[in-house]
């Protein structure tokens, strides 16, 4: 169920500023004694979670950050500015690990959490800090110690943003592989996927986002039948639902039964994944005589934001996708 991203990134952090070695040199001040400011601190480099990002998919561009340096102490005992940080925003649950030790340095599990993964160095005093009762006027000064050097590999265990849920044959795989490059297996069979399959959106206008195929739920899933409480577990680990319905097989007198039964094992699973905001598709608009069924779905559930969609011929996809992107977006608060 997790879908493993990775990206390899170098990180420098900043070296520290120089001290000065400077003298007082004012009118009627003789021998005004040392007052060489200390360096800046070097930047740090920081892994920040971001709930704008839902990939590693712009880490492929950018490999290499580095912060920058402090600068070196002035006069008058001024020190030098401090080096601004570098800043990698990844999307929560990714693993940080040294690719020279292959030892995990941190686990990103939580939105905005950040963790400094190379620090900065310190900036050299300035020679204003070794004057002594034996040394009034000292003639050197700290260099700033260098910033840290570190080749990294990100991996993302990024559990789906949106599960596709529904009875066995809805054509969730078929929609899977249309609107991804993923390559599930399709058949017109019952359990034609045992496993969960994964799929990375991209669009033009947003972030990509991830898409599971969750198995056909049956009734009983939540006993086990089908495999089902281990398909329900994948269930409680996304975000958003996609509750996909094959309209040529529903019953403009009965319209609800095949929503009524999945919601049903969801619920009696875990009564939280009802909570989770799940956007209804009725599927297979190509097909003839199914426009009856969709406005009997539509009448009996009295909602207006169901979709319909054709996913063997790609009616419908592109306003899909949009919004499936608006309710990502404000889930997020944008």
């Amino acid at each position: 169920m997790k879908f493993i991203d990775e990206a390899l990134v170098t990180v420098q952090s900043g070296d520290g500023g120089k001290g000065c070695v400077s003298f007082r040199r004012e009118k009627y001040v003789p021998r005004g004694g040392p007052d060489g400011g200390d360096g800046g601190k070097g930047g740090n480099v920081v892994i920040k979670t971001s709930p704008r990002k839902r990939t590693l998919y712009h880490l492929r561009f950018k490999r290499h950050f580095r912060a920058k340096n402090g600068a070196s102490g002035l006069g008058k005992r001024k020190t030098g500015r401090n080096g601004a940080d570098a800043t990698i925003e990844v999307p929560a649950g990714t693993l940080v690990f040294d690719t020279d030790t292959d030892h995990l340095i941190c686990d990103l599990v939580t939105a905005h959490e950040t963790y400094i993964i190379a620090r900065g160095g310190r900036g050299g005093q300035g020679n204003a800090r070794f004057k002594t009762s034996t040394n009034r006027a000292p003639r050197f000064a700290q260099p700033g110690a260098s910033g840290e050097i570190l080749n990294l590999k990100l991996e993302l265990k990024l559990l789906a943003d949106i599960g596709i849920i529904g009875l066995p044959n809805a054509g969730k795989s078929t929609l899977l592989s249309k609107i991804s490059a993923a390559s599930p297996k399709i058949a017109d069979y019952p359990f034609t996927t045992l496993t969960p399959n994964l799929g990375v959106v991209h669009t033009e206008w947003a972030e990509p986002f991830v898409v599971a195929d969750i198995p056909g739920l049956i009734e009983g899933a939540h006993q086990g039948a089908g495999l089902g409480t281990h398909f329900l577990k994948h269930i409680e680990r996304t975000r958003m639902l996609l509750h996909l319905i094959d309209a040529s097989t529903v019953d403009p007198h009965n319209p609800l039964s095949a929503f009524q039964t999945v919601n049903s094992e969801l619920c009696q699973h875990n009564r939280a994944l009802n909570t989770k905001p799940q956007l209804i598709v009725l599927n297979k608009l190509d097909i003839i005589d199914t426009q009856k069924a969709v406005d009997a779905v539509r009448t009996a559930l009295d909602r207006d934001d169901i979709m319909t969609i054709s996913a063997a011929t790609g009616q419908g996809l592109d306003q899909l996708k949009s919004k499936l992107v608006n309710m990502l977006d404000a889930e997020n608060g944008d």
